[in-house]
């Protein structure tokens, strides 16, 4: 073992995927990141991860969860949903007994912060194929987070991370941007992965806010924004005929003409919280 625990004399990691015949599957949404600079950068970007639980999902063959070993976090769990996988990451966890657990599991089936107890993180290459739903069902629980380190491809990240105006400036930008403090912190090219991908890749950084929206306010918001961004073209007015329309809006002091696009996250944010209170009036 090293001194940070992470386990000595491993083998390359193009080696253990030859020997397990495991080759990324496009439906998995699998592209496997190899080379050990990168993952170790990625590793960094978290922070300092002393006293800290990660959680890992889709650590496919593990180049993101040696380097994970090679930090000072205190334990790691891996969910991952390819058996295949789970065997590179069994062996893996042999050579680092009580630092590194593997769960066999869809995360999206999972609750994620039932894994291993507080101060947690999760960092991750996240599958491009459920990214997005992913970290929606993560920042329900922001809370629970002290940090997320996750991967996406470009286009998802620069919409996490739009301001107003912004073309890329959307539901998921706001519902990040309303529990997190966004950023992107890294941008990988294609060549980095195998098989390469035919997109960019990008890092963001979500570092939860200290106040959290209670359940019900983020039903709220998550209905407001499917409404305003589900039809961009229209007035708010109309866009949100839906759920109130023009008095939600009149009530919020914004103007019915204007579009999603135009709104900054605290005008949001007054639609959301009036659309839960009259939300719990009328049930």
């Amino acid at each position: 073992m090293t001194m940070t625990g992470r386990p000595a004399g491993l083998e390359p990691l193009r080696e253990t995927i030859a020997r397990h015949g495991l080759d990324a599957r496009k439906a998995l949404g699998q592209h496997f990141l190899l080379d050990p600079a990168i993952t170790a950068r990625i590793a960094a970007l978290a922070g300092d991860l002393a006293g800290q639980h990660v959680v890992e999902v889709g650590p496919g063959p593990g180049g993101l969860t040696r380097a994970l070993l090679d930090t000072d976090a205190a334990s790691i769990v891996a969910v991952e949903v390819d058996t295949r996988a789970v065997a590179v990451i069994t062996e893996l966890a042999a050579l680092a007994p009580g630092r590194l657990r593997i769960i066999e599991a869809d995360a999206m089936r999972c609750d994620l912060a039932t894994l291993c107890p507080a101060p947690r993180q999760i960092i991750a290459n996240l599958p491009y194929n459920v990214g997005t739903p992913l970290l929606v069902g993560w920042l329900r629980q922001a809370a629970a987070w002290s940090r997320l380190t996750l991967m996406f491809q470009l286009e998802v990240a620069e919409r996490i991370c739009a301001g107003p105006g912004s073309a890329h400036y959307g539901r998921l930008g706001v519902l990040a941007q309303w529990t997190c403090r966004c950023g992107v912190q890294m941008h990988i090219p294609p060549g980095a992965f195998s098989p390469p991908p035919k997109v960019h890749s990008a890092v963001v950084g979500l570092i939860p806010h200290a106040r959290q929206p209670d359940a019900a306010v983020f039903r709220a918001m998550e209905q407001v924004t499917a409404a305003a961004f589900g039809q961009r073209r229209k007035m708010l007015r109309g866009a949100l005929k839906s759920i109130g329309g023009e008095a939600l809006l009149a009530e919020a002091g914004i103007d019915g003409s204007r579009r999603a696009e135009t709104l900054d996250i605290a005008e949001f944010d007054r639609l959301a919280r009036l659309h839960a209170r009259r939300a719990a009036i009328l049930s």
